[in-house]
């Protein structure tokens, strides 16, 4: 064996070692797009509808918390990354030591906005069904730091090689305004004010030590089920996308909100360049199966929703996925839409997919890290 031969084997050691070792740790933050169980754990199991069949059949085979078949993004981004799927918050209170939760917490919940209840009693919203805003997802961590890894020297080395999910959150902040029948306009002097807690919260975690970061924006917000059901009776031909069905307005508000985000990600990466901010493009990965449905498998549909209870998307407001008479699909995989508000389990996969090719994420994934994930995520059975 040459010698030549053998430092190419050592430095693909070194690579694969370095790979196994991207981050060690993973918080994640934001809504029910994450949530995997708070919002369950801090109710009474009877009147939540997520820990209710079908929810969970695909993957964990129960109701765990998630608005979901199966698994989240967030879910698939710690597998992928080789680490344990971060457990709900809430789960601390049963748990042995808070050291079980060295590799991760997930602290989202369903519901959740990204601003604080004030924002909303100003302007005569209504809340929603929880009130543990970004803000309080943020004290709850720094609560449980300490027991994680001791003194602040320690936390700020502990953090450096954790990665933070922050959201995506923001889309409770609109959603509850627009479905109590405020004007978008009203609505998009909301952006600025939203992506503004975001930045604060990412700015927040680099003080504390947080030196890696992915930050999605929002998915398309008019191929909701739910959006597209209280939208219904639009005479305005014009509101829909002929291709897709979706509406055009609430996708180019969802792209708004997008753009000014990533104008504060810039702005943030300019202020900390020893940061790693990556932008996780949710919204360009997923309105490629509105597009092109059956290019990605999805032959059951795009807009209507898996679990429902009838009508044209088979979504009704006034029940969620679990609650009679909702009733699941047959194949939650040939749907993108899971159950009017948030994605299937296979939506979630393609999207994972797109952003650890490199594809949907800014700077890509896989050249951040060394190792170019395995796809331990991305499959059926994993």
């Amino acid at each position: 064996m040459t010698k030549s031969y053998l430092c190419i084997i050592f430095l693909l050691m070194i690579v694969s070692q370095s790979a196994s070792e991207c981050y060690t740790s993973i918080f994640s933050f934001g809504d029910s797009l994450s949530d995997n169980g708070n919002l369950l754990g801090f109710s009474s199991p009877k009147t939540i509808h997520q820990g209710r069949p079908p929810n969970g059949e695909t993957y964990f085979g129960q109701p765990t918390g998630r608005c979901c078949d199966g698994r989240l993004i967030v879910d698939m981004i710690a597998q992928n990354f080789g680490l344990p799927i971060p457990p709900p918050y809430v789960s601390i209170r049963n748990a042995k030591s808070s050291r079980d939760f060295y590799a991760g917490v997930n602290f989202a919940v369903a519901g959740a906005k990204a601003l604080d209840p004030s924002f909303f009693d100003e302007r005569g919203i209504s809340e929603s069904v929880t009130n543990f805003t970004l803000r309080v997802q943020l004290d709850w961590f720094k609560d449980l730091l300490p027991s994680l890894c001791g003194t602040k020297a320690k936390c700020m080395q502990y953090l450096q090689s954790s990665l933070t999910v922050m959201g995506e959150i923001g889309g409770n902040d609109y959603n509850h305004a627009l479905l109590q029948g405020r004007s978008i306009e009203e609505v998009k002097t909301f952006v600025p004010a939203v992506v503004g807690a975001i930045s604060s919260a990412i700015t927040d975690m680099i003080q504390l030590g947080a030196a890696n970061f992915i930050v999605p924006g929002n998915l398309p917000l008019g191929c909701s089920a739910a959006y597209l059901t209280y939208f219904q009776n639009s005479n305005r031909d014009y509101d829909y996308d002929e291709a897709t069905g979706c509406i055009n307005w609430l996708n180019d508000f969802a792209k708004h909100h997008n753009e000014l985000l990533q104008i504060e990600l810039n702005r943030i990466r300019e202020l900390h360049p020893h940061v790693t901010i990556i932008y996780a493009d949710y919204y360009n990965s997923a309105i490629r199966f509105y597009r092109s449905p059956k290019e990605f498998g999805f032959t059951g549909g795009t807009l209507s929703a898996c679990c429902g209870a009838g009508g044209p998307y088979n979504f009704d407001s006034s029940v969620g996925c679990g609650d009679p008479p909702t009733t699941g699909c047959p194949d939650p995989s040939a749907y993108v839409c899971w159950d009017g508000l948030h994605l299937t389990e296979a939506a979630n996969r393609l999207i994972v997919k797109g952003l650890f090719e490199g594809s949907y994420s800014a700077p890509p994934i896989n050249l951040i890290c060394a190792k170019f994930p395995s796809g331990g995520g991305l499959s059926h059975q994993n």
